[in-house]
Formats: C-alpha cells, structure tokens, sequence
C-alpha cells in the first residue's frame, strides 16, 4: 500500500460517486446464508430506493468475490448487469427509465466466497471472513449491494441462516425460526436509517458483563480473559458520553472479536468488532472511547457527504480527548490534544470540506478527518466557552437522531449555541488549509498604575483570524487575555500591576500551529507512518527532516535507529542510540530504550557483557514506558538472538 503524506488518492469514493446515478436507498430485504465449511455466502437482497434524478442505469458497489447471478426489477424481470471490477461496482441497464422521486425495487441475487484472503475494498484490511469457526462480514467489505458508501442511511430486515450450533449476532429487533436440514434462520429488524450492515456468526457462549447498570454481552474467542475488563470500560464509556451526547442508540452493546487483519476496532448499531491486537493484554480505553463514541457520531447521525465525514471521524477522535480528561484530568489531556495536533499537521492539503478526496482508511484520510478534525473541535470548544460547546454537542445528536448533518448544518447550529458569528472560523479550519506559526515581538513600560505590556504577533496567513490566549507571568499573579489574532500583523497592549518576568503566545497549545518543535513532531509522525508499512527510506528522510530543525531531538535519533535496526545495519543504528542518548531525552522514555536496543546490537554482536551493561543501565532508569523493565530484565538472562531470516 502506498502511503500519501500530502497527495490525495487519484481515484477516490467521492470521486466515484460522482459518476453514479443518485439514488436514495430506503430499505434493504436481504436473505442470506452462511455456509462455513465451505466459507460461502449465498444472498438474495431486495433494494428499495428512491432516485433523485431521471436515469435509465444505476450502479451498486459489491465486492468483486461475489458473483451476480441475476438482477431482477419489480415485475421480476431480468436486467442486464456488468461488472467493473476497478470499480467493485455491479452497473445496471434499466430496462426503463426509472423516474425522479418515484419509488422503485431492485432485487440481487448472489453468491462467492469470502474467506478473508480476497481482495479487499481497502487494500490491506480484512472486512469480511468466513471460517469454519466463526464469520464476520462489515460493511465495508460490500457484502451486500451498498449506494453512495457511509452517506446514504438505511433500513435493514436481515435474515441468515446458519448451520447447527452457530448463532448470528446482528443489529436490531431480533427473532428465530427453523430451516431445512437442522438449520436455524436469525432474523434482525432495524426499522430506523442509519447503517445496519454488519453480522458476526459465532459458536462461542456469550458473556454478558455487567457494570453501572449497563450490560456489554462480549463474544470474545482467543480474548475471553479480557471481557470482564473491557466491560468495565465499556460501561464507563456509554455512562460518560451519555452525559455529554444524551440518550444512545442502545445502551447495552454486543462486543465481538473479529481476526487479525480486520480493524483494530469498528463500529455499527448497537454492535463493536474488536480485533485481537485490537484487544490486546490490557484494555485500549482510547479504543473502547472511540467505538463507543460513534453510536452516536456515526449511528445515530452521520455525515451528509464524505467531504463532511470530519464531523463523524473527528468527534469520535475528540471523544478519546475527552475520555483522557474524564478519566484523568488536563494534564493527561494537554497531552493528548498535543498528539492529535501532530498528527493533523502531517496532511496539509486538501482542506477538510474536500477531504472526500481521500482514500478511506489511508493514514492521510485519518490524519485529516480525525486528527484535524478533533483539532477543531478542540479549538472551538476553546473559542465557545465549555458551557456552549457542551450544549452543542447535545443538541447536535437531539436534532439529528437518524439523520445526516453538513457542515452548513453545524454551523448554523453552533452560531446559535455562540450567540455570534463563527464563519472566520470554520473559514480557516474546515473551508482552507494550512496553519499559522506565530512570531511575537513586544516592549515593557511603566506607567503609573504598573507595567504596560506592548507588542505585535505576526504569521503568514492573510485571512487568518482567531482569539489566542497571551499569558504574562509577573512577580504577582499572571495576567491572562485572548487577543483577537487577524491577518498578517496584528498588535496587543495589556497592563499588568506586577513587574512582567515573561511573555507566552497560546502556552497551552490551544491553536492548531506550526513551530519549530513541531516541526519535529510532525516529521517524526510521517516517518512513523511510512515505518508502519516498511518504506525504511522514506521513514529516514522524515526522521532527519526532523534533525535538521533540531539537532539533539532524542525521539529523532531513536527513530533512526529503530529504522537501522531493522535493516540490520547494527553500526548505524548503535551510532544513532547512543546520539539518542546524548540527546534531549524527550521523552523521556527514549533513554530505557534505547539503552535496550544498544543491548540488542551487542548481543547480536557477540558482545554479552556490553550487552549486559546496557540492559542493567536501562532497569537504572526505572522507567517501564511499554514493558521497558520486564524487557531489560529478560535479555539480562537471556541472550537476545534475531529471527532467521528463512527465505
């Protein structure tokens, strides 16, 4: 998989949906059953729609390992239908034209395997998977006939049957009946639009998991020692953000863990699908926060476009802040707000309200829609006040219960709940890209009654305007006020009793900006990311992006040497962990391990007792960042020795 820093995919959902007739689909009637041994899914799904404009061809996506035997209009005729394999799209030829406004019904029937190994819709991840086990099968895998993917909300009456012993697990009112050969049919009734699309089959008990009143049923597998723990998180969860949100969907969840490969987590009504590296040895409360999140900003409402989806994907990113925060105060969330700041930073283009352009699930498409889309949450939750913005986010789902919202949408809203005009704002974070870097300069004077405090801020956007909170630090108490920031140059003049010490611009980070420090951040974040998918000299080049703006940056050079590591190139890497070392120490946990790694070269080295040494400098530190401690300890006794390479 290519990754894109700051490019937008050429060929995106947005772009494709483009090309399609508009429809609005209603309801879906899908029959469906699950063969496990032989990993198959056989289907017939009614489609009711309604278009919105005059067409004579309509186009479905599916995924390209189902095979259409035939598709048939009302009056059960057969119309021709051909598949663009490119595009996972089925196009019809209507037999004819069907008219704007007028309800109509289109039926597919279909079958393939899905065994987890095809090609799948995002290249990479594993949506869909029938096992003799166990299934799942998302939405996103194109399971069934989906228009206009993540915007166009639905009704579902689903029904699949299953073999003995297997159960289905699926959003909505639900019921049973028997079928032929033993076999049982699980039928779920979701009468309101939202997105539906989503089963588990399962063999395993279900262990419903009680806390505050709320019950989360898990179906987990290999994690089953995890669920009483995750239940407790799981109930915290819904407990808080029903607090901020208002009423859920459903309060009680189904958890179920799903395979490596498929997302860490994913949502749908009323259901979370949890991967086991997803699930992990201890609970990801970010993770379950998330999730959780999104039976509101995802279910319960959505966007009305894919160039809006930072209204779905940022609240979900912002509600993670704001579990941090719940759970353990500003400090732990200054922290958090500073990561997702980086993280938006490492897409510049294309502004949100044409991040439809994205590829879905690409790191720039998170980085934009999530990362910068919680940024500017964050940001306006500064800009109201949190009296304000805690209204706004009930009322946002209050109005929109089953509904789609846009940006146009939000901001009427939001300005009501402000009591003032907030176009400057979404101008510069939501219509335009690019972030400022403040530059300050300023005099002290005495005056009779104290100190005047008198200066300039200037950035290089022209149409930029935004409160900034500037803090004097006296030799009494700090004297703090929001100068309106706007344009190119903008100048202040603050009294303060006591004699000013110093000056800070936004010490909080509350804006969304460029500085040297992060700088660094952000390349560090980009070589990150081309780490994750093995691009070793891409990585290297952010990585020293980040050196070149500061040179002693310890996260830089660790990196770097993590990059060499894992080419085997033992002295760079050694070279790079000991600048590490003589570095900044930020952070702090880039000292331990990097005494770890310099151990690993050593005993790869056949130096053991330098290799020693290092493991013990490492328990000196104390510091057991991600198991830091318990690693040193076991390479103390035990050699460290590289997988062989067996190709």
């Amino acid at each position: 998989m290519a990754l894109l820093i700051c490019a937008p995919a050429l060929v995106s959902a947005q772009e494709r949906a483009s090309r399609q007739s508009r429809l609005d689909v209603q309801s879906y009637q899908i029959d469906a059953k699950i063969d496990p041994h032989a990993q198959t899914l056989a289907a017939i799904a009614k489609v009711k729609f309604i278009p919105l404009e005059d067409t004579s061809s309509v186009a479905f996506e599916l995924n390209n390992a189902l095979n259409v035997a035939k598709v048939l209009d009302e009056d059960g005729r057969e119309i021709p239908s051909s598949r663009v394999a490119q595009d996972m799209q089925v196009r019809l030829t209507l037999p004819q034209t069907l008219q704007k406004g007028k309800p109509a019904t289109i039926t597919f029937i279909y079958d393939g395997k899905l065994s987890g190994d095809e090609d799948s819709p995002v290249f990479g991840i594993k949506f869909a998977a029938i096992h003799p086990d166990f299934a799942f099968l998302l939405y996103p895998s194109r399971w069934f006939p989906v228009n206009d993917y993540t915007i166009d909300r639905f009704s579902s009456d689903l029904k699949v049957t299953v073999p003995p012993g297997f159960k289905v697990v699926a959003a909505g009112l639900d019921s049973t009946e028997a079928a032929a050969d033993g076999m049982t049919t699980f039928r779920f009734q979701f009468n309101q639009p939202s997105f539906p699309g989503d089963f588990a089959v399962v063999q395993a008990s279900p262990q419903p998991m009680t806390a505050a009143g709320i019950t989360t049923t898990f179906y987990f597998r290999k994690a089953a020692s995890m669920a009483q723990a995750y239940g407790a998180e799981f109930a915290d969860a819904v407990t808080y953000f029903s607090s901020l949100y208002g009423l859920p969907p459903k309060k009680d969840l189904t958890v179920v863990e799903t395979e490596d490969g498929a997302p860490k987590g994913y949502s749908a009504p009323g259901l979370v699908f949890l991967s086991p590296g997803g699930i992990g040895s201890q609970v990801d409360k970010k993770l379950v926060a998330n999730e959780v999140a999104r039976q509101w900003w995802g279910s319960l409402l959505s966007p009305n476009s894919r160039n809006n989806m930072w209204i779905e994907n940022g609240m979900a990113r912002y509600s993670e802040i704001l579990m941090v925060e719940h759970a353990s105060g500003a400090g732990a969330m200054q922290s958090e707000v500073h990561d997702t700041y980086v993280e938006a930073l490492t897409v510049t283009d294309p502004p949100l309200i044409q991040s439809g352009r994205l590829e879905d699930y690409s790191p720039e498409y998170w980085a934009a829609t999530g990362g910068k889309g919680a940024a500017v949450f964050n940001m306006l939750r500064n800009v109201m006040g949190d009296d304000k913005f805690f209204k706004l986010m009930q009322a946002i789902p209050a109005q929109f219960t089953w509904k789609s919202i846009g940006s146009g949408d939000f901001e009427k809203l939001a300005e009501q709940f402000h009591g003032d005009s907030l176009q400057y704002f979404i101008n510069e974070w939501i219509d335009s890209s690019g972030a400022p870097e403040f530059k300050m300069e300023y005099t002290i004077f005495r005056t009779q009654k104290g100190f005047r405090v008198m200066g300039k801020v200037t950035q290089d956007l022209d149409t930029f305007r935004m409160p900034v909170d500037l803090v004097i630090e006296t030799e009494g108490s700090p004297v703090t006020k929001s100068i309106d920031v706007m344009g190119t140059s903008s100048e202040f003049s603050i009294d303060a009793y006591g004699k000013p010490k110093s000056v800070a611009l936004d010490p909080q980070e509350k804006v969304l900006r460029l500085s040297d420090q992060m700088r660094v951040a952000v390349a560090i974040k980009r070589g990150e990311q081309f780490m994750a998918i093995g691009e070793y000299d891409n990585a290297l080049r952010e990585y020293q992006k980040g050196l070149d703006v500061t040179q002693n940056s310890s996260l830089a050079h660790y990196r770097i040497g993590e990059v060499f590591f894992a080419q085997g190139n033992n002295q760079a890497a050694a070279n790079s962990f000991r600048h590490a070392l003589d570095g900044d120490l930020a952070p702090k946990w880039t000292e331990v391990w990097s005494h770890i790694y310099l151990g690993k070269i050593y005993d790869v080295s056949d130096q053991r007792d330098r290799a020693v040494n290092e493991y013990r400098q490492a328990l000196r530190t104390k510091d057991d960042s991600y198991g830091a401690l318990e690693e040193a300890s076991k390479y103390i006794n035990q050699k460290f020795s590289r997988p062989r390479d067996t190709n």
